[in-house]
């Protein structure tokens, strides 16, 4: 089984991405701790999946491993990689967990931040003492790896410079200069109106912004769809099946579910607010470039942005061009 999961990673991206998935789906299979840090889009998901289902044993029907995300939708999503991966396996996603012997968390810098740290704290009480853990992310801070000291034992590194994150040559990323904020949606709408743009993510930094830019733009005949947090989570379902079949083709959102969007059209992501984290900056553009695909990424630059567009380059070591006016050449 692991000899044909190799051989479908080696297929669906190129070989540096598929170098760095490898290397952590083969001590995971081997039973030991990992630490995984890689770029978006480059698989993580089905590295795990793999790991796990590797190590199932298949003559028990009992919940052998525990994953968790920071968002439903990711959940969701990690759950539909882990039926297709285990189809003809057998295998089941279970309400219950008490034969665990396996845990994983993805999107792990989330996870063990102020929001979720002490329920991760408190779920490790009840497990199993010898269980083998991976840690997953594309962005792993000091403050997330010393936490994972606590309940790790010995594990597997496997980590990358911040300037290999952004998939180099698959994300072109650039910036457009609005000067204030009351001019960007007119640079929005124009930039919809000369573009032929297969689907796309626009991130704001608010769920009342999400509300505020879909009204304009569909009071300016533009088709779009928004989601965030304060949505329940049956529209947000509905949402994101339109925006995955193609029938949305504009989808308006906030960090909150960044981490959630995985769909491998999405050709265009503009920051319409830049984030307030650089480490969320990552999350957002590699919402396009899934999988090794090409993708282009447009920050919208006030004069109160510009230190937090230096904070980003400087982060991960990038260089954000300015807007060329050829870019429908580049989508």
């Amino acid at each position: 089984m692991l000899a044909f999961l190799i051989k479908s990673f080696e297929w669906l991206m190129g070989f540096n991405e598929y170098f760095s998935m490898i290397k952590g789906i083969v001590p995971f299979t081997n039973g030991l701790d990992v630490i995984q840090q890689a770029q978006s889009g480059t698989g993580k998901t089905a590295a795990f999946c793999s790991g796990i289902l590797q190590q199932l044993d298949y003559s028990t029907v009992e919940c052998q491993a525990l994953v968790l995300a920071p968002t439903r939708e990711l959940a969701q999503q990690i759950e539909k990689v882990m039926r297709v991966l285990g189809d003809y396996l057998g295998v089941k996603s279970l309400q219950y967990w008490a034969c665990i012997k396996m845990f994983v968390l993805d999107e792990a810098n989330e996870m063990l931040s102020r929001g979720f740290k002490d329920q991760i704290y408190n779920i490790f009480q009840l497990l199993p003492s010898k269980i083998q853990v991976g840690v997953f992310s594309a962005t792993m801070p000091p403050e997330a790896l010393e936490i994972t000291r606590k309940f790790m034992n010995k594990p597997v590194r496997i980590l990358v410079k911040r300037d290999e994150l952004t998939l180099e040559g698959g994300i072109k990323q650039f910036y457009v200069n609005v000067e204030k904020e009351k001019w960007k949606l007119e640079t929005l709408c124009d930039l919809y109106g000369t573009l032929a743009i297969t689907q796309s993510v626009i991130f704001v930094n608010t769920r009342r912004k999400v509300d505020w830019l879909t009204d304009k733009m569909r009071s300016r005949d533009h088709t779009v769809s928004a989601t965030h947090g304060d949505m329940d989570q049956n529209t947000r379902d509905i949402i994101m099946r339109e925006f995955r079949s193609g029938s949305s083709s504009v989808l308006i959102t906030t960090d909150l579910l960044a981490r959630g969007i995985d769909v491998q059209q999405v050709s265009l992501v503009i920051n319409y607010d830049l984030p307030t984290q650089p480490e969320n900056y990552l999350h957002r553009i590699g919402r396009s470039g899934r999988f090794g695909r090409k993708g282009v990424a447009i920050n919208f630059v006030t004069r109160d942005d510009e230190r937090m567009l230096f904070d980003i380059q400087k982060f991960y070591n990038v260089m954000v061009e300015e807007l060329p006016s050829d870019v429908a050449d580049l989508l």
